[in-house]
């Protein structure tokens, strides 16, 4: 058919990338998500295609793909901005144990809920469920939050980052639980692959540092890449939690001065190490958002809008989401105290959630379940998050405004606030 030659597909990858470009534009002047912006995009394209009489082309396998390469690029990109200083100790140890406690309860929590409401779901199963819907979607986050003040950024990118793992993690545990693979059911055993996956990956880093900081080639990055999505795949093959292979990765060589130390100072050419680093940095955020693009677009593609109509569906989506943000509400209170907007909003889900929807074994599948929850909470949680991160940029440029306008005499000793804040809004 003349519709699917290869200039048709040409033209529109390239119209959906440039197009995506100007969704990013617009998601930073207006904090919408750029990835509700793919999504609606595929949907459109989803009914010029059965207008046209495209209807039985099958997108999963190119949806698993993109998933899996998108969420290494994404956890890269986030492991080579994250440094880790002896004043950074207490926020990582932090962000780690409240994506630990929030992933934990609102998996017990959605489960909860999956299994009452539900048809033919049981608790194993819903847990099962309950995972993918659970996790922090730091495809979104991460390029959503450059705008907030720099402690808040960074907070939001450690937490999205270790949700991220440990969401898959605690996924592929319950999958053996289930008997779905052939993982060890056991927590020790669980915890015993973490250490082996730990310990290889810290192997594995310093291999590829010492080898490719000895390449002379200048086309060298790709061949990096394709090492790590090696690895990653590998790792998937033997049933080690692969992605902490490219978290500790990415953490090395953006540290490099506090992994190479003592001895191992005199292995590392710091100029080639940070050569690396920089192009690794360019290349990993370009094809990010490639990635991420193809498979929000596709992903709205493949939706069904009819569930969304589902009485039920929504019923089940509404309390899942209201869940999430009351059990957020009460960790951030805890943990960081009064201040939590717009971080109490920020919990989006996305690229894991779908990715490991997907990825449930055939065995596992309740046939009750429709995936509009799926879209449901997707969506919700974007446009909550939308209008937090709207209503905290209005808020703050009303403070600073307010602040410049109101005499210097009367308002001297709040000057140093007013700076600081000018600064974290630039």
């Amino acid at each position: 058919m003349e519709i699917l030659s290869s200039y048709f597909l040409i033209i529109a990858a390239s119209t959906i990338i440039i197009l995506s470009f100007f969704f990013g534009e617009v998601a930073r002047k207006t904090n919408i998500p750029s990835v509700l912006m793919l999504i609606v995009l595929g949907i459109v394209l989803k009914f010029a295609m059965d207008a046209s009489g495209l209807t039985n082309i099958n997108f999963f396998p190119v949806l698993e793909v993109l998933g899996i390469v998108g969420l290494i690029m994404i956890v890269l990109e986030a492991a080579l901005e994250l440094e880790l200083k002896k004043e950074k100790y207490l926020p990582i140890a932090k962000a780690f144990f409240i994506a630990l406690v929030g992933l934990l309860i609102s998996i017990w929590v959605a489960a909860m809920i999956l299994h009452e409401f539900i048809p033919g779901m049981t608790m194993k199963a819903a847990y099962l469920y309950a995972t993918p819907l659970s996790i922090l979607s730091s495809a979104i986050i991460i390029p959503s939050v450059s705008g907030l003040k720099e402690h808040k950024k960074e907070f939001h990118i450690y937490e999205s980052t270790f949700s991220d793992i440990l969401g898959i993690m605690v996924f592929y545990f319950l999958t053996g639980k289930l008997g779905a693979v052939e993982h060890s059911t056991s927590f020790v055993g669980f915890m015993g692959n973490v250490v082996l996956t730990i310990i290889l990956s810290l192997i594995a880093s310093y291999l590829i540092v010492l080898v490719f900081q000895k390449i002379r080639s200048s086309v060298k990055l790709f061949l990096l890449i394709a090492v790590l999505l090696l690895l990653y795949s590998l790792g998937k093959q033997m049933h080690l939690s692969s992605l902490i292979i490219i978290l500790i990765f990415g953490l090395l060589i953006a540290n490099k001065h506090l992994f190479f130390r003592g001895f191992l100072s005199k292995w590392m050419d710091e100029h080639k190490v940070e050569e690396i680093y920089e192009r690794l940095h360019v290349i990993t955020m370009e094809t990010a958002f490639v990635v991420r693009t193809f498979f929000f677009v596709i992903f709205g593609v493949t939706i069904s809008l009819a569930s969304l109509a589902n009485v039920n569906v929504a019923i089940v989506s509404g309390l899942i989401i209201l869940s999430i943000y009351a059990i957020r509400f009460v960790i951030l209170r805890i943990f960081v105290g009064k201040d939590i907007i717009p971080q109490l909003f920020i919990a989006p889900r996305g690229l894991i959630t779908v990715l490991l929807f997907y990825a449930i074994p055939a065995e596992a599948i309740v046939p009750g379940f429709e995936p509009g929850i799926l879209l449901f909470i997707i969506i919700g949680t974007s446009l909550i998050m939308t209008f937090a991160m709207v209503y905290d940029k209005n808020r703050s440029g009303q403070a600073i405004k307010k602040a410049q306008e109101t005499p210097i005499g009367y308002t001297r000793w709040k000057a140093p606030e007013v700076e600081t804040g000018v600064r974290d809004e630039e």
